[in-house]
């Protein structure tokens, strides 16, 4: 159970998502092996790299209670379920859309959320251009460059976008489009070494779709 010892960062977790969360690595070591999703050498950092990777998103959520019973959440290019999935264990009383173009990453996530039981996530196998939904909120990890999400995201997204970004993010902060991007480090909420230079990135947006049901 070693690997878990991250759940400790979320004392509040009940009983069935600690159970939710125990099955994962052996969910995604199965699917992996008939669809690669996740690279062969990451597979065994699951937890870390992966879930605990997507849940620095919601230390920064629970931090400044963005989230709600009935917030609305996209995950844009979501793969084999990151950081969706991690996510919607967390917060069952939210709704997430997962959208990725390639259909065998989005089988991968369906299949996973439902052997551990969530029932608050639904998929398309798409582009984030062509969902007709409006959300409260979307997330992304590593997808495309900050600016050319956010033009993407923000007509079907009201309030803001939440992205897991590596590395220096000078250049891509300077366009008009990330105006008001907070970068915060997650080395804030996680002391890991390998979360040392990650970050979490939000991108408000006016209320431009709140008039949209």
């Amino acid at each position: 159970m070693a690997q878990l010892d991250f759940l400790g960062y979320f004392p509040d977790l009940t009983d069935v998502q600690v159970v939710q969360y125990g099955k994962l690595q052996e969910l995604y070591e199965e699917w992996n092996a008939k669809i690669n999703v996740i690279s062969r050498k990451d597979i065994d950092k699951l937890y870390e790299h992966h879930v605990q990777h997507s849940l620095a998103i919601a230390k920064y959520v629970d931090e400044r209670q963005l989230w709600s019973s009935g917030t609305r959440i996209v995950d844009v290019g979501c793969g084999g379920g990151f950081p969706g999935i991690p996510l919607a264990i967390r917060y069952p009383e939210c709704h997430f859309l997962l959208v990725d173009r390639i259909g065998k990453k989005v089988r991968v996530a369906q299949e996973v959320a439902h052997a551990i039981g969530l029932t608050n996530v639904e998929y398309r196998h798409a582009g984030i251009e062509e969902v007709k939904e409006s959300f409260d909120f979307a997330v992304s990890r590593a997808v495309m460059a900050l600016p050319d999400l956010v033009k993407l995201v923000r007509r079907c997204t009201s309030k803001a976008l939440i992205t897991l970004k590596g590395g220096d993010l000078a250049e891509e902060l300077k366009p008009r489009q990330c105006s008001g991007t907070l970068v915060i480090p997650i080395s804030t909420y996680f002391q890991e070494e390998f979360f040392a230079t990650k970050n979490i990135t939000y991108t408000p947006f006016q209320s431009n779709n709140s008039s949209k049901k």
